[in-house]
C-alpha cells in the first residue's frame, strides 16, 4: 500500500472506529486487512479533504478526530495516521470493507504491523465514556454527537433546524470548525485551544461591542472554548473580483476601527494584544538584539545576514517612526494582524472581519497595511486600484484626523506594520522556537524587510528618520 508523500499529494491511512470505539473499518485484503487508505492534496485542510476522499472512495461518512502520536517505526516514512469515528453510509466502497473488534485485532491480520500499533493506540486514546480526555475535548468518540444536540437545542427557538449536511474544515483534540447546513441560515461551530485560546474570549467580546462588522454569535460553549455563530452573508473577499468590494472593505474596516476607539480597555481585557506605541517602543531593544543573535547564526551566505551596525541603525529607526508616529494624534483602535481577504465576507450592504485570534489595540493603520499588501499581491500592480483602495480607507479618518498626518502614518505604516506583526506574535521570544531552522529563517526575513523598508523611509522627505 502507498505511503509515501508523492508530488503534491499525500496518503492517510484512516483508523475508522464505531461509535463505541470497539471497531474498526478495515479494507479486506485476501484473507487480511488494511486500513481504508485515501490520497489528499498537501497543504490544504486535511480534515475537509479526507472526510470527502472517505465519502468518494469508501462510501462512507466520517468525523475527524485526531491524528495518533508518533509511532515507533514511522518517522521519516511518510505515513500519516487520521482518527475518526464512522457517522454514517454514503454508498459503495470500491474494495469490500468489514467491521472487527479491534480486542480481537491480531497484527497477524493486518498487511503492516504498523497498523496495529496505531489501531491500539487510537482505540485507547478515543475517550468514549463521555469524560473529556486530557489531551481535548475533540479525541472523545461522542462530542460531535453532543455537538448535534447542542445545536438544535440552540437554533430550535429559533425556527429552523439542521437538515443533516456538514462540513468539516478542521480536526484536532482542542481545535475544531465545521460549517451546519440548516432549513435556513448556515451555522459556523468554532472551538479554539492554545496558541489561540483568546480568540474564544476575544469573538465574543467583539461580537457583543461591533454586531454589524463580526458574525452573530448564537451561544457558546466555554469548557470548549467553542462558540455557534450564522453565516454572514456574502462572499469572501478573496473570491471576490470587482474592485468596488474591496473598496468598501477598506472603508468599513475604518468605519470599524473608529467604531472601536472608546472600547480599547474592553478589547484588551479581551486577550488582544497590546500594541501601543509605549508598548512597541519597549520591545525595540531586545527584539533587535534577538536579531543580532540570529543573523550570527546564520549558515547560509545569501541573502547575506545583517550586521550588528545595522541592526542598531534598524532599532534607532524604528524608534524614531514611533515617536514620530505618536505626534500625529491617531488614536488606538482595534486591530487584526492577520487581516486578509480569506476572513472577510463582502455583500452589498454589511462586511463582516473573521478569526479574531491576532486581534490587537494599537495604530490602526497597520491593519490596513496588511490589507493593502494582498491587494498587491491580487492586482499585480495595478496602481489606480491600489490609489482607490487607500482614498476609500483614508476618507472616514479624514473626518476626524488631518490629511497630513494620514499621508505621514501611511508613509510609515509598511516599517511599523511590519515590526507590529513580528514582535507582537512574541515567536521571537520563544527560545525553543527560535531553534528551529524554518521559524529562526522566517524571523531573518522579516527583519530584512523592515530593513529595506527603513533605508526606503530615511530618503523621503516627509517623515525623517536620520
Amino acid at each position: 500500500m502507498a505511503t509515501t508523500v508523492q508530488g503534491e499529494h499525500e496518503t492517510y491511512r484512516v483508523i475508522v472506529l464505531s461509535p463505541d470505539g470497539k471497531e474498526v473499518l478495515l479494507a479486506e485484503k485476501g484473507d487480511r486487512f488494511t486500513l481504508l487508505s485515501v490520497e489528499i492534496p498537501r497543504w490544504q485542510r486535511v480534515a475537509e479533504n479526507l472526510a470527502e476522499a472517505v465519502k468518494c472512495n469508501w462510501g462512507e461518512e466520517i468525523v475527524c478526530l485526531f491524528e495518533p502520536s508518533e509511532l515507533a517505526g514511522t518517522h521519516g516514512t511518510g505515513i500519516h495516521y487520521q482518527v475518526a469515528r464512522h457517522w454514517g453510509t454514503a454508498g459503495v466502497p470500491r474494495i469490500p470493507t468489514k467491521w472487527v473488534l479491534g480486542a480481537a485485532l491480531s497484527k497477524d491480520l493486518l498487511t503492516d504491523v504498523t497498523d496495529h500499533s496505531a489501531i491500539q493506540q487510537s482505540i485507547a486514546q478515543g475517550c468514549a465514556d463521555g469524560k473529556t480526555p486530557p489531551a481535548g475535548p475533540f479525541t472523545c468518540l461522542g462530542w460531535f454527537d453532543e455537538l448535534h444536540e447542542w445545536i438544535a437545542d440552540v437554533i430550535g427557538p429559533l425556527g429552523f433546524h439542521l437538515n443533516g449536511r456538514f462540513r468539516q474544515l478542521n480536526a484536532s483534540p482542542t481545535f475544531s470548525l465545521i460549517r451546519f447546513e440548516t432549513e435556513g441560515p448556515a451555522l459556523w461551530f468554532k472551538a479554539v485551544g492554545e496558541p489561540n485560546q483568546r480568540e474564544f474570549p476575544i469573538t465574543c467580546e467583539l461580537a457583543r461591542l461591533f454586531p454589524r462588522y463580526v458574525p452573530i454569535v448564537l451561544a457558546t460553549r466555554p469548557e470548549w472554548n467553542g462558540w455557534l455563530t450564522r453565516e454572514a452573508a456574502g462572499k469572501l473577499l478573496s473570491d471576490e473580483q470587482e474592485e468596488a468590494f474591496w473598496e468598501k472593505s477598506a472603508s468599513s474596516l475604518a468605519e470599524l476601527q473608529i467604531e472601536s476607539i472608546d472600547h480599547g480597555t474592553q478589547i484588551l481585557a479581551a486577550g488582544a494584544r497590546d500594541l501601543g506605541v509605549n508598548e512597541l517602543s519597549k520591545m525595540v531593544s531586545p527584539f533587535i538584539e534577538t536579531m543580532v543573535q540570529l543573523m550570527e547564526r546564520q549558515t547560509k551566505t545569501s541573502p547575506a545576514p545583517l550586521n550588528r551596525r545595522e541592526l542598531l541603525l534598524l532599532g534607532e529607526r524604528l524608534q524614531t517612526a514611533l515617536e514620530a508616529l505618536e505626534t500625529f494624534g491617531i488614536p488606538e483602535t482595534l486591530g487584526h494582524l492577520d487581516l486578509n481577504p480569506g476572513n472577510i465576507v463582502a455583500s452589498p450592504d454589511r462586511y463582516v472581519f473573521l478569526d479574531w485570534a491576532e486581534a490587537y489595540v494599537g495604530n490602526p493603520f497597520f491593519t490596513f497595511q496588511y490589507l493593502l499588501e494582498h491587494l498587491r499581491r491580487t492586482a499585480a500592480g495595478d496602481s489606480a486600484i491600489e490609489i482607490r483602495l487607500v482614498s476609500s480607507y483614508r476618507e472616514p479618518w479624514e473626518r476626524m484626523v488631518g490629511s497630513t498626518a494620514i499621508e505621514d502614518a501611511l508613509s510609515l505604516a509598511p516599517l511599523l506594520a511590519a515590526f507590529a506583526y513580528t514582535a507582537g506574535s512574541e515567536i521571537w521570544r520563544d527560545q525553543e522556537r527560535m531553534q528551529d531552522p524554518a521559524t529562526a529563517g522566517y524571523l531573518r526575513s522579516l527583519a530584512r524587510r523592515m530593513h529595506r523598508e527603513a533605508n526606503s523611509l530615511s530618503g523621503q522627505r516627509s517623515v525623517c528618520l536620520h
